[in-house]
């Protein structure tokens, strides 16, 4: 709660503006989203250059449809950690190639990672490499059958 209050005593309407205009489309001009805002392009481009020193814009990299570059496989993959060593194995996880997202979450499972793979071959050869592991006690995956809507943009 603290960080979403640090942030948005640093957004103003115009901040928030700019970042749901490249949230609709990334490859906007800064002169096209000046117009749409009825602002100088001056102005977007400094508050963009801003919001990228901040942090809080991380990457323009465009979202790529999974499945048709041959990633049809999702996995959503639980795991237990030994104690005192989840940061580390997170962080070892993150680094991998498939992973797109590495959770700390409440409950049994200490982590969720979640990766995309061409095949269940591949799916589990990864699964095992997790449990090689020395860190890594157990893990639980998930077959993503389909996918209703994932959409990792935040409109503010």
């Amino acid at each position: 709660m603290k960080s979403k209050q640090m942030f948005s005593k640093k957004l103003d309407k115009k901040d928030i503006a700019i970042i749901n205009e490249l949230n609709k489309d990334a490859r906007a001009s800064f002169r096209e989203i000046a117009r749409k805002l009825g602002v100088a392009t001056t102005t977007v481009i400094n508050k963009y250059n801003r919001l990228k020193k901040l942090g809080i814009i991380k990457s323009t990299a465009p979202i790529v449809d999974r499945e048709k570059v041959g990633y049809g496989l999702t996995a959503a993959i639980e795991i237990i950690v030994s104690k005192g060593k989840l940061m580390e194995v997170e962080k070892k996880i993150a680094k991998m190639p498939r992973v797109f997202a590495v959770y700390d979450i409440t409950g049994e499972p200490d982590a969720l990672i979640l990766a995309c793979f061409r095949t269940r071959a591949e799916l589990n050869d990864f699964v095992k490499s997790l449990l090689v592991m020395p860190c890594i006690e157990r893990t639980n995956t998930h077959f993503v059958l389909n996918t209703v809507k994932e959409d990792f943009r935040v409109f503010v």
